[in-house]
This record gives C-alpha cells, sequence and structure tokens, in this order.
C-alpha cells in the first residue's frame, strides 16, 4: 500500500484552482485494480458492523477525472451519479464479477455542472460540490466556500440541467459555516419516517460554541436546525439514511502521528429533530493498515441478494500521493 503521509498538505491545498476545461460530457475511460482485502496481508473480512465485499482502486487517462466528492446510486443499483469538487458531474455504471464482487467502472462520463445562464463557472468558491441527494428527477447539491444548496433537473439529462433552485434556506447561520468546512452531507429521509421525506445536512467541520457541528433537515414537517456531537478530531464528509431509518456518518481524519483515519457513525433516526444535538454507535474505524484513503462520498445500497450495501469513494484533489477508491461493505449488524 503506497505511502500516504503527504496527505495533510494535499487536503490544505483542496480549496485550489479548478479545471477550466467547460466542454460538455465527455468519456472518460476508466482503469480499475481490484481490491480483494480491506486489510492487505489479512483474509478477515468483518470489520465493525461491516463486512468488507470488494473495492477497486480507479485511475484514468482524462484529467477531470478524480476529486470525487459524492455518490448517488440511482435505483437499479448499477448507474450512479456523482459530484466531483471542481464543479463536474460524473456518471457511469459499475461492473461486477461473477461472485457479485465490484470489478470495474464503464460508460464513465464527466460533464461541466451548468448555472442558471447555461455556462460552466469553473471559479473554484462558486464550484465547489461536496455533496448530493437524488429526489425522483432533481437532483440536490451541497457546495462549501460559496455554501448553498441548490437544486438541479432534470436528473435524466443531468449535463445540460440547470439550477432551479439557487439555494434552499437553511436553518443555521451561514457565516458561522467554515470557507472549507462546509456542507458535506446531504441525506434523503425516507417518505415514511418521521422526517417525511426531509432532506438533511451536515457541516464537515463548522462547529457552534459547544463545539457541535452545524446541521439541519431542510424541508418536511421538522424542518429546523439540530447539532451533531463531534468526536476525536474527525471530520464528517458524507452521509445516508439506512432502510431502518438510521442516518450513517462518514468520517475522516488527519494526523502526523497517525496517518489518515476513517469511520462510519451510526444516528438514531429517531434522533434527528429541531433542537438535538445527536451522536451514536461508531460501526466501523479503520486507519493506515487498511486500504484507505481520504474517503468523502458515502451511499447506501439494496443489492439484489437484499442485503443493504454501503458504498465509499475518495478524493484523490487531483494527486499522484493520492488514490481514487471505490469500497464495498455489507451491513451485518
Amino acid at each position: 500500500m503506497r505511502s500516504r503521509l503527504p496527505l495533510v498538505f494535499l487536503l490544505a491545498l483542496s480549496a485550489g484552482t479548478a479545471s477550466t476545461d467547460i466542454a460538455r460530457a465527455q468519456a472518460a475511460p476508466v482503469d480499475a485494480t481490484v481490491i480483494t482485502t480491506f486489510r492487505p496481508g489479512s483474509s478477515e473480512t468483518r470489520f465493525g458492523a461491516l463486512e468488507f465485499v470488494g473495492g477497486l482502486e480507479l485511475s484514468s487517462s482524462e484529467p477531470l477525472f478524480g476529486a470525487w466528492s459524492a455518490i448517488r446510486f440511482l435505483p437499479d443499483g448499477q448507474r450512479f451519479l456523482g459530484v466531483l469538487d471542481t464543479g463536474h458531474w460524473i456518471s457511469g455504471e459499475v461492473r461486477r464479477d461473477a461472485e457479485g464482487r465490484l470489478s470495474t467502472l464503464s460508460d464513465v462520463t464527466i460533464s461541466a455542472m451548468l448555472d442558471a445562464d447555461g455556462r460552466g463557472d469553473q471559479r473554484k468558491y462558486n464550484v465547489d460540490a461536496e455533496s448530493l441527494a437524488i429526489r425522483g428527477e432533481d437532483v440536490l447539491v451541497g457546495y462549501e466556500q460559496r455554501h448553498r444548496v441548490s437544486g438541479y433537473r432534470p436528473l435524466s439529462a443531468i449535463e445540460t440541467a440547470r439550477p432551479f433552485r439557487m439555494s434552499f434556506p437553511l436553518p443555521f447561520p451561514v457565516g458561522e459555516l467554515r470557507n472549507n468546512g462546509g456542507l458535506e452531507t446531504l441525506a434523503l429521509s425516507a417518505p415514511e419516517s418521521p422526517l417525511q421525506g426531509g432532506l438533511v445536512t451536515v457541516a464537515e467541520k463548522s462547529v457552534d460554541g459547544n463545539g457541535d457541528l452545524f446541521a439541519g433537515i431542510l424541508d418536511g414537517p421538522l424542518a429546523g436546525a439540530f447539532r451533531v456531537a463531534a468526536h476525536d478530531g474527525f471530520d464528517v464528509t458524507d452521509g445516508d439514511f439506512l432502510p431502518d431509518g438510521d442516518l450513517l456518518l462518514l468520517e475522516r481524519r488527519f494526523t502526523l502521528a497517525t496517518g489518515v483515519g476513517l469511520r462510519i457513525r451510526r444516528i438514531d433516526g429517531a434522533s434527528l429533530r429541531p433542537g438535538a444535538v445527536v451522536d451514536g454507535e461508531i460501526i466501523l474505524e479503520a486507519g493506515m493498515s487498511e486500504e484507505i484513503d481520504n474517503m468523502e462520498g458515502l451511499d447506501v445500497v439494496a443489492a439484489a441478494d437484499g442485503s443493504t450495501r454501503i458504498i465509499l469513494v475518495s478524493d484523490d484533489n487531483h494527486s499522484i500521493l493520492q488514490r481514487n477508491l471505490m469500497l464495498e461493505f455489507r451491513l451485518v449488524d
């Protein structure tokens, strides 16, 4: 496993200048190396409440490929849509081997996210896309630096979609959000849950006076602000709801002493309400001994066998010292 100790410096540079290429959707041929073990040299598959299914290390000759911030799978469980923090959409399909494990990506395309005038604005301050949710034909994107949640439609023609809503109202003071620590999570609750399909957002590392992360329910009957308890220097980088209504939060940490770290926290869905400070159990924790990198995207996917899968993607910051990973786990607890 390649050394990733320079990650701290690369994360600090991630707010740099984005690509100025605003061409329409273009193919991004992908080379994939299969990852068979989550902990190299070990045959262990169980890690916390998750079972490692398989993964991929991804690369492409297309310079725009990388900087992957969020991913959402479509109902077929194969096609996906993602956002890059350079202001681009990425779409494609996962391919699996005879045993159902990830084998490669196909039909991958990348296109600039358009503004209301149909132009691709690639100034980093305006297009730092960090989170993603899909509601029918509406695609919702959370941005940091110029903090907002914007809506695009239609999903079926996302390459030419323009924003139909420039910003959803946020139930907490936008001025309190850090420039490079904003809305890293957008998660859509189930219609049958108490939130009744409400959209939930959580900040990466913007905290109130008590050290709790700003968060909010943006619409629905329980719309309002809440907080997420922060622990141990971990930042929230994405999240999604489980079928039972609990919220999974993906978290990342880097220190010179311990290197890069990852964990997933499970928040009781019933605790999500205005005014609450929520916390939850850690169901996965990993570090430099495991196949991880700068993990930024998480999606919950229903597999063909009826199991619940957790798929993670990493942001390589377009650096040769980092990797684009896609990892898949099965929820067993």
